[in-house]
C-alpha cells in the first residue's frame, strides 16, 4: 500500500503533511515521506489548558459512559487496521505483520478498557470502631501526559489513553518526533470517535508534536499530575526528577537488556524460535528484545549452531515485502551505535557472527543489518548496557543459580524467560529468588506481552506498569473514607480525649 493510498484511507489532509518544519523520514529507504508542524510553546500551553478544562467535565461522567468512547474508538481501529498498520510500517520500518500486530494491541486494550469501565472497584475495610464503615475509593486524577517512543508509535499511546480516559482523565500526547504521522492518524480516528458518541469535552485528547524541548514543557507543568514516558533510561533520568520535584507521578517504561536462560532439559526447537523472534523482531528495536542468552554447557554447542543456521535463513528486506522478517534500523545513528558495540565485543575477544550492513546498494540511505550473534567465552559480568539493535550476547553456564545471578546482574529489569522441562527450575526462576524482572516467562520468549497482564519492569526500567491487571490505578487517586453512623465519637486506637 502506497503512502498516498494510506493517507486517503485514514482521511488525513495532505496539506498538513507537506509544509511543516519537521521532516519525517522513512527508515525503509531514507526518503522524506512528510513534513509536519511542530507545536509552539504557546500551542502546548493551550493544549494543557484545554485538557485541564476537559478533565473538570469528564471526571463527572459515569465510567460506563466514558467507556463508550473507547468502544467506538476500538471499532474504528478495526476498520482502519490495514492502512494504520501500513503507516506504522512506513514510519518505523517494521514488517507488515508487526505493523498490523501493533494496531491489534490497540484494539485489544480498548476491549480491556471497555470492560474495565464497569470494574473500577474500591473496597470496604473493617473498622475497629463500633458503627463505623471504612472504604477505599478511586477517583480521576487529572490530565495525563503521554510521551511515546518510535518503536511502538501507536500501541503504547493507546495502552495509556484507553485506561486514562475510562478512569475519567484527559490526555496529552507527545509522540516521538520520528513518528508523528501515525500520531496524527490516531488523533483523527479518536476525535471522530468522540464526535460519534457526542457530548464529549473537546479538549479530552490533545496532541503536541516536536522534539525533546516540547516534551520538557509538558513534563514540567504542574497541571499534569501523571507523566507516562516510554524511552531510554537516559530519558527517564531526565523526566523522573522533574516530575518528582513538583510532586507529580511518573509511569516510566525504560530500557530492557532482557535475557533468556536455556537449561539442559529444554525443548531446543521451541527455544530457538523464541530466541530468534525475541532477538531479531523489529530489528532488535523492542524494549522487550532478547539481548542476552545463557545456555547450559551441555546444550551450548547445539543451541548456538541451531541459532546460526536459523540466522542464515532470516529474510532481511524492505518490510513492505511479504517475505521480509527483518526490516531496517530506524536511522544511521542506530547503525553506528550497533557497530560500536560490536567493535567493543571484538576487542574483548568475542566471536561475532553477522552484524554487517546489507542492501546498501539498493537502499543507500537506509540501514539494513544482518542480526549479530556474539559468543562471550570468558566473562565475569554480562553486558551492562542495552544496544537498541539486533545483537544477541551468548554465555555458557553450568549451574542454574549462577545463571540467575548473572541474569539479574544488570541495571535493567524488564523481561526475562527460561526454557526448561524441569518444574523445579521453572518454579525457582519465577520465585522471589529467581528473575528480578517485571516479566518472567517459562517456555515463552521475552517479547510479545499480552495486554491482560501489567506491563513494566524494575530497577532502571523505571518501575512503572501499563496495560492490564490493576495498572489502571496509576491513572487515578485513592481516597480512604470513614463514615460514623453512631451517636458517639470514638477515636481510633482507643484514645480518649475528654474536654
Amino acid at each position: 500500500m502506497q503512502l498516498e493510498e494510506i493517507i486517503a484511507k485514514l482521511g488525513l489532509e495532505n496539506s498538513h503533511l507537506a509544509d511543516g518544519d519537521l521532516a519525517v523520514v522513512s527508515p525503509i529507504n531514507g526518503a522524506v515521506i512528510g513534513r509536519v508542524n511542530s507545536s509552539s510553546a504557546r500551542q502546548i500551553e493551550k493544549a494543557i489548558a484545554a485538557a485541564s478544562l476537559a478533565f473538570e467535565q469528564w471526571r463527572s461522567v459515569p465510567a460506563p459512559k466514558r467507556g463508550d468512547v473507547i468502544r467506538v474508538f476500538g471499532d474504528s481501529l478495526r476498520k482502519h487496521k490495514e492502512p494504520l498498520g501500513a503507516l506504522v510500517t512506513l514510519e518505523t520500518g517494521k514488517i507488515q505483520q508487526e505493523g498490523l500486530g501493533e494496531v491489534q494491541e490497540m484494539i485489544d486494550i480498548c476491549d480491556f478498557a471497555v470492560g474495565l469501565s464497569r470494574q473500577l472497584y474500591g473496597r470496604v475495610i473493617a473498622s475497629e470502631r463500633f458503627e463505623h464503615r471504612m472504604s477505599e475509593t478511586w477517583h480521576p486524577i487529572g490530565p495525563i501526559g503521554i510521551i511515546s517512543a518510535f518503536n511502538f508509535p501507536v500501541a503504547v499511546w493507546c495502552w495509556n489513553t484507553a485506561l486514562a480516559v475510562v478512569c475519567g482523565n484527559s490526555v496529552i500526547w507527545k509522540p516521538s518526533e520520528k513518528t508523528p504521522i501515525t500520531a496524527l492518524a490516531c488523533h483523527k480516528i479518536f476525535s471522530e470517535a468522540m464526535e460519534q458518541v457526542g457530548d464529549i469535552p473537546g479538549g479530552l485528547s490533545q496532541l503536541i508534536i516536536g522534539d525533546a524541548e516540547i516534551g520538557a514543557q509538558l513534563v514540567a507543568d504542574n497541571r499534569v499530575p501523571v507523566i507516562s514516558a516510554t524511552g531510554s533510561t537516559a530519558m527517564g533520568r531526565e523526566v523522573g526528577p522533574v516530575v518528582a520535584a513538583r510532586f507529580g507521578r511518573s509511569i516510566l517504561e525504560l530500557g530492557g537488556n532482557n535475557a533468556v536462560i536455556v537449561t539442559s532439559s529444554a525443548n531446543l526447537d521451541m527455544a530457538v524460535r523464541a530466541i530468534l523472534f525475541g532477538a531479531v523482531g523489529t530489528a532488535g528495536q523492542r524494549c522487550t528484545s532478547t539481548r542476552r542468552l545463557f545456555a547450559h554447557e551441555e546444550i551450548y554447542d547445539r543451541l548456538v549452531q541451531a541459532l546460526k543456521n536459523a540466522y542464515r535463513n532470516i529474510r532481511i528486506d524492505n518490510p513492505i515485502h511479504e517475505n521480509a522478517l527483518v526490516g531496517p534500523l530506524i536511522n544511521g545513528q542506530a547503525f553506528d551505535t550497533m557497530q560500536k558495540a560490536l567493535d567493543k565485543a571484538a576487542a574483548d575477544g568475542c566471536d561475532i557472527t553477522g552484524g554487517e550492513r546489507v542492501l546498501e546498494d539498493e537502499y543507500p540511505d537506509a540501514y539494513y543489518v544482518r542480526p549479530a550473534l556474539v559468543e562471550v567465552r570468558t566473562f565475569e559480568q554480562t553486558v551492562q548496557n542495552e544496544t537498541f539493535a539486533p545483537i544477541l550476547y551468548i554465555y555458557p553456564y553450568r549451574e542454574l543459580q549462577e545463571a540467575i545471578r548473572l541474569h539479574n546482574d544488570v541495571p535493567q529489569g524488564l523481561s526475562s524467560a527460561i526454557f526448561t522441562n524441569d518444574i523445579r527450575e521453572a518454579e525457582q526462576f519465577t520465585s522471589s529468588v529467581g528473575s528480578d524482572c517485571g516479566i518472567a516467562n517459562v517456555n515463552i520468549g521475552t517479547s510479545g506481552a499480552e495486554i491482560g497482564g501489567a506491563f513494566g519492569g524494575e530497577k532502571e526500567t523505571g518501575g512503572g506498569r501499563e496495560s492490564g491487571s490493576d495498572a489502571w490505578k496509576g491513572y487515578m487517586r485513592r481516597a480512604t473514607s470513614t463514615v460514623n453512623y453512631s451517636a458517639e465519637l470514638p477515636l481510633a486506637q482507643g484514645i480518649e480525649f475528654n474536654l
